[in-house]
């Protein structure tokens, strides 16, 4: 069976929707607020998804279809997020014009920048140029240099200030950016009021003991990925995602093992996998979660090329049931395709479900937005296809980096405009809150629980009562999720 094949029954309604507690475990030691993880896809998460997904309570998986280099530096920039200070900002010299100050406004979607002589961070600060300063120049002087318009008298703090000191030098200045700088002028970081208001705009942020941002990042089973999770490590992250179709080999169980030997703060995701024997093998090796699924999601065809894996909700059900004798929580990856499917996967067992599809529509996903017949769109391709497959991460998720031909496991597609995940988590936790309570569970830890004692009921679905139960019998409709 998979998740359309049943529904749950309504059980007893004696508490609010907003009562339900969300909070579940990612892995043994990592604790989420909202059960949800972005997929380590390359046209679902880099560091904008994994940075919006840990400031919604989740948590998102960098994709390791790049090189270490720049999969490690997607880390750091996540978790240097929730400090504060921008370590990385843009930075202009004193010829760019206001032409070209407006190209990066539209591109980065901020106005503020610090002009230095060099152009570069580190450079000497010599202004400061945001929207206040050049919104009534006119067009006809778009070619004019910053330097004509910029603000030169600036408040700044010295670097190795506290994030506090810093930020109180901001409100009683009440500047909107704050400039760092070193004893000799060069600027070395910047703080934003925006930064400001985060604690108190996403109150479910996953974060560290450091007060650091939460980011996963995902990781072959190959002696190249040994020194890729050395530079992870270093950026800080806090998890990997052993990224494989079938993570039962012996490739899988010496990385986990060296991983547990050689970074034991770091915890490990191992997968995939749809059965108990496949999970005992990855469980005796150390891991401390398991990703649960073969052939589920939207653009996989493993089930149909190789004739390999399972249905999901049953692959679900059985490896929680082992899983859950070990202490080890399971992540549901795959055929999520909407707030009902992940009632069903948490009532299954999962602790977390892992989203490809759902997510590669929001802003934060990887791409650019395109039209087709009126309709917007944006990239989303499976890690199997043979457009991902090009690159080495691709390949070896699937065994084939020495193969000479390369049979697809995905396709490459294209999936409508979501709007932002500061706007999709929040109907998927209240979704997911309001199915919890018509079947009578206040937390995610009940509803596994009322599964497990024969509380929970759900019922088969025939083909008609599938259809019963969607939109039908309507000459057209608007179909609106928030």
């Amino acid at each position: 069976l998979t998740y359309n094949d049943f529904i749950l029954l309504p059980g007893y309604i004696d508490f609010e929707a907003n009562e339900v507690d969300l909070t579940t475990n990612l892995t043994k030691d990592i604790v989420l607020k909202a059960p949800f993880v972005s997929s380590p896809m390359d046209t679902v998460t880099e560091a904008p998804m994994a940075t919006a997904m840990a400031l919604m309570g989740g948590i998102g998986i960098i994709h390791s279809n790049m090189d270490a280099d720049r999969q490690a530096s997607e880390v750091r920039k996540v978790k240097k997020y929730e400090q504060g200070f921008i370590l990385d900002p843009v930075v202009i010299s004193k010829d760019c014009t206001v032409a070209e100050l407006l190209e990066l406004k539209e591109k980065y979607g901020f106005s503020g920048f610090p002009v230095t002589d060099t152009g570069r961070l580190g450079g000497r600060l010599i202004g400061l140029v945001t929207s206040r300063d050049i919104d009534f120049v006119p067009p006809s002087q778009h070619g004019e240099p910053v330097t004509k318009y910029m603000t030169t008298e600036l408040v700044t703090a010295k670097s190795g200030c506290k994030l506090l000191e810093a930020n109180e030098i901001m409100q009683t200045s009440r500047k909107g950016k704050l400039p760092i700088v070193n004893e000799s002028g060069d600027l070395v970081s910047l703080i934003a009021r925006t930064d400001l208001k985060k604690n108190r705009e996403f109150p479910l942020a996953t974060k560290d003991d450091k007060k650091q941002l939460r980011v996963g990042a995902a990781i072959g089973t190959r002696e190249a990925d040994k020194e890729r999770l050395a530079q992870l490590a270093a950026a800080g992250v806090d998890v990997v995602v052993l990224d494989s179709s079938q993570g039962n080999s012996i490739y899988q169980i010496n990385m986990i093992k060296h991983i547990v030997k050689s970074y034991p703060s770091i915890q490990i995701i191992a997968g995939n996998v749809v059965t108990a024997n496949q999970a005992a093998n990855l469980i005796k090796a150390g891991c401390h979660a398991l990703r649960v699924g073969m052939g589920s999601g939207s653009i996989c065809i493993t089930q149909e090329v190789l004739a390999v894996g399972r249905p999901q909700g049953i692959a679900v059900f059985k490896v929680a049931d082992f899983a859950r004798r070990h202490n080890i929580p399971i992540i549901a990856d795959g055929g999520i395709g909407s707030a009902g499917h992940i009632m069903k996967a948490m009532s299954l067992g999962a602790s977390t479900v892992m989203m490809g599809g759902m997510l590669a529509g929001t802003n934060e996903a990887p791409g650019e937005y395109f039209f087709q017949d009126g309709v917007r769109l944006k990239k989303y391709r499976g890690m199997g296809s043979l457009t991902a497959m090009e690159r080495r991460g691709g390949q070896q998720r699937y065994y084939s980096e020495e193969q000479t031909i390369k049979v697809a496991q995905g396709v490459s597609g294209a999936v409508q405009d979501r709007g932002s995940v500061t706007q999709l988590c929040p109907y998927l936790c209240q979704g997911l809150k309001q199915g919890c309570q018509d079947v009578g569970a206040r937390s995610l830890n009940q509803l596994r629980t009322m599964m497990y004692l024969g509380e929970l009921r759900f019922q088969s679905r025939t083909a008609s009562a599938k259809s019963e139960g969607s939109v039908h019998g309507l000459h057209s409709y608007e179909k609106r999720y928030f």
